[in-house]
């Protein structure tokens, strides 16, 4: 572990060269790259200094006890080991962690999407309700929340709805949240007091920028057409809506959110570029689960990962078995003791496989 600790400090300082060089600054696409590289790598070098400081420390204190005879100096070193020994198992363990290799999709954004699943109106609108948790999770999170695309419920909430989600490590914290979540509730509809289950999809994609998918402009039909507001109370006199075609792949990806065609066209292009990464990455994840299959799943969104029991006020994420009685706060946008108790569970599992660098 130290070889590859010295490596990454010396990479560190490379770095923390070239990134002062005019070339660099010139190019601030290389700038920006180079940046986040020296922010990684500054943690760990970080953690490594002071681990370096406990191993030299440890070191001093066993030759006091080796060579002193004072058995004061000696109290002292004894002492001294008492304490930084504990401290060096715990530095270590840190560091495992952090030479575990990052999935170089964590920095990406994300393209988000909830769908209504079993349950009928009951469906939507819990799929409403998902959409809601997102967003007040990625408000307190500092992300951007923008929705692309919706279709509203016949009883609220939405048959389905498509958001972009922008900020920091984005698809490293929601990446997890793709499968199918589960409700027990009674509905608002059910006159006898009986508990309903109902279901919806989340689907979360890294989004995709220009030099993870080539795009061949030739296969895409684009169509335009009227946007219409929720229940149709809003007619827009031009056609500003965009329905995109892939004709390859059989793709179809509308936007109608946008106040423009130029600005719907983006984002629908956007997604249909995150759509077909997702189909690559697919394939990608498959042939490693092949190999091994992790237990917090593999994002499929065909996986029933979370129960959210309201009679008991509970929240399930059956991957990990971990249970929360706080449902309100949950569906409220708390859902980070959720996604860190995911990554702990997926770190633990590939240091298991020896994934570390």
């Amino acid at each position: 572990m130290i070889d590859k600790l010295e490596a990454i400090k010396d990479r560190f300082e490379e770095v923390g060269q070239l990134i002062v060089q005019p070339d660099a600054m010139a190019d601030m696409k290389q700038f920006s790259k180079l940046n986040k590289e020296y922010k990684d790598l500054e943690k760990i070098v970080k953690k490594y200094e002071a681990y370096s400081l406990v191993l030299s420390n440890i070191k001093g204190s066993k030759e006091i006890l080796q060579n002193e005879k004072d058995p004061e100096f000696r109290e002292m070193a004894k002492m001294e080991l008492d304490e930084m020994e504990p401290q060096q198992e715990a530095l270590e363990e840190e560091l495992k962690v952090m030479l575990i290799p990052k999935d170089p999709n964590d920095s990406k954004d994300v393209i988000l999407e909830i769908r209504a699943g079993t349950g009928g109106d009951e469906a939507g609108i819990f799929a409403g309700d998902l959409f809601r948790m997102y967003k007040n999770f990625s408000e307190k999170t500092g992300w951007t929340f923008d929705v692309v695309n919706s279709t509203d419920g016949s009883s609220g909430g939405f048959k389905e709805i498509t958001i972009s989600v922008t900020g920091e490590d984005v698809f490293g914290k929601l990446k997890f949240e793709s499968g199918v979540h589960r409700v027990q509730r009674v509905p608002a509809t059910e006159s006898q007091g009986r508990v309903h289950t109902s279901a919806a999809t989340v689907a979360v994609l890294p989004e995709a920028e220009e030099v993870d998918v080539e795009l061949n402009m030739g296969d895409i039909r684009k169509d335009t057409f009227r946007a219409s507001g929720a229940g149709g109370q809003h007619i827009n006199k031009t056609e500003s809506a965009v329905r995109l075609t892939h004709k390859p792949s059989g793709l179809v990806v509308e936007c109608q959110d946008g106040r423009s065609q130029h600005a719907n066209y983006d984002k629908a292009l956007k997604v249909l570029r995150s759509r077909l990464y997702e189909i690559e990455l697919k394939r990608h994840n498959e042939e490693i689960s092949s190999q091994r299959k992790s237990m917090v799943g593999s994002g499929d969104r065909s996986d029933k990962i979370r129960t959210y029991n309201y009679p008991q006020g509970r929240v399930t994420d059956h991957r990990i078995g971990y249970s929360v009685h706080n449902l309100p706060t949950v569906m409220d946008g708390e859902i980070a003791d959720f996604i860190e108790q995911l990554r702990i569970a997926e770190n633990a599992e590939r240091l298991k496989d020896g994934e570390a660098m």
